[in-house]
């Protein structure tokens, strides 16, 4: 029999699993997926925001595949070198393989003056606040902003700008937590500036998600013609790709639309790049010096520079992979060095050892494509596994985590997770709402698992 850990339960993970039950190379596999919380599903849990319920519903389809014979959650399992957290030196003697599926848990950094004033955090800060991650700072993010900058064009940029501009009625059947919706209810927020560096041809959102900005009750977002006007594009889109010329359609739309009514107000702004953030005590502003791209199509600056008033800043600039300790890192691409997923040590593969998904590969595309990136990675374990298979691990891994000191939360564990947050949820006059607490976290799935 192959035994197999996999650690991380997101959709990296979650697919490697299925991937290695499906085979049909190796009679036998069993896959245990590690993951550091009590919860699986990994940011589809914790990373997707909360209004967008059909994506949140892939969690049907994890949970299928977590749930079939052949796989076993084990949660609360740290794998690293702190306190309480179980060595990556250990698993290779308690499985065959090990596919590393741990995403890319840190953002990117600005790198200007003032990044760390008060006031100023990652857009993930705000998502994990607002999903209900355990490890999330509990206060409230947004009571007496005024106005907010989020830096970023992408996808998670427009969730965070969303909820930002959204009314919390409109949050309350979501299973946000319930601190953080009655901080955005006492949300003082009128204005949402939302930048990019470029222009609207190169802003990284999807359509789809753009559209959503514009479609928000009691909200308007703005876009301004000249500004905007600095993209060669933007007065012909026809020549550009079919979703980056959507995009520039939609904005184009929203630039010619009267600025009336009140409410909140989401401000499209580009060819601005942050060079500094203002403020004694806490952000008061963000400077921006004015861009432009030049004849070779490179970026440059202009020397002329505004500033935004923000006491609230959002950074969205993208994720980084972190190292995994005792595994080969490559600091420049934040992945693991490999070869169709086999961890390379000084250029060779390293039996036994794997990645997939964001660390793998880097912070690139959907959900969908950590689907064949995790079947790559399968396809080189199973070529690998008969050699693998003549070493013997340990007959029951769980056994010898528990001996090592970790505790692990079973399926059964989950599952009282879930009934207490449905409970929740009911005595709140609610859906389901998250619990936002590790202790509250571990008291529900050990009051199942007992």
């Amino acid at each position: 029999m192959l035994r197999v850990a996999v650690v991380g339960s997101g959709p990296s993970g979650v697919y490697t699993a299925q991937a290695l039950l499906e085979q049909r190379t190796v009679p036998a596999v069993t896959v245990d997926v590690l993951d550091r919380l009590p919860c699986p599903y990994g940011l589809v849990r914790y990373g997707v925001a909360p209004d967008h319920e059909k994506i949140k519903s892939l969690q049907r389809n994890l949970r299928t595949a977590l749930e079939r014979p052949g796989v076993r959650f084990l949660g609360n399992v740290p794998v690293g070198d702190g306190p309480g957290a179980l060595s990556p030196r250990l698993l290779p003697e308690l499985y065959h393989a090990v596919v590393y599926c741990v995403g890319a848990a840190s953002d990117r950094r600005l790198g200007i003056p003032g990044e760390d004033l008060p006031g100023s955090f990652s857009a993930t800060e705000f998502v994990s606040w607002y999903s209900a991650h355990p490890d999330a700072a509990p206060g409230g993010f947004v009571l007496a902003a005024r106005s907010a900058v989020v830096i970023g064009v992408g996808n998670v940029a427009v969730d965070v700008a969303r909820v930002l501009a959204r009314g919390a009625d409109e949050l309350r059947h979501t299973d946000v937590p319930d601190a953080a919706l009655a901080a955005l209810a006492d949300s003082r927020v009128t204005d949402v500036h939302m930048v990019g560096r470029r222009g609207p041809a190169q802003a990284k959102f999807t359509t789809k998600e753009l559209r959503e900005l514009g479609t928000l009750p009691g909200a308007r977002t703005l876009v301004t013609p000249g500004e905007a006007a600095l993209d060669p594009a933007w007065a012909d889109p026809s020549a550009l790709p079919t979703a980056v010329r959507r995009n520039v359609e939609v904005l184009r739309e929203w630039s010619t639309a009267p600025p009336t009514g009140g409410g909140r107000r989401i401000r499209m702004r580009f060819f601005l790049r942050p060079v500094a953030l203002l403020g004694d005590d806490a952000v008061r502003a963000v400077r921006f010096e004015r861009t432009a791209v030049d004849e070779r199509g490179a970026l440059v600056g202009t020397g002329r520079f505004e500033e935004i008033e923000a006491q609230l800043v959002l950074r969205s600039v993208g994720y980084r992979g972190v190292p995994i300790p005792g595994l080969p890192f490559d600091a420049e691409r934040g992945t693991v060095p490999h070869d169709r997923g086999r961890v390379l040590r000084e250029g060779a593969p390293s039996p036994g050892e794997y990645v997939a998904g964001w660390i793998k590969r880097g912070p690139t595309g959907v959900i969908g494509t950590n689907r064949p990136c995790a079947k790559e990675t399968v396809a080189s374990l199973l070529t690998d596994a008969e050699a693998l298979m003549a070493r013997g691990p340990a007959d029951d891994p769980a056994r010898a985590l528990r001996a090592a000191g970790v505790e692990p939360v079973e399926w059964p564990g989950w599952l009282g997770i879930e009934a207490a947050e449905a409970a929740l949820g009911e005595r709140l006059g609610r859906g389901t709402v998250k619990i936002p607490d590790w202790d509250g976290l571990l008291a529900a799935a050990r009051g199942r698992d007992s």
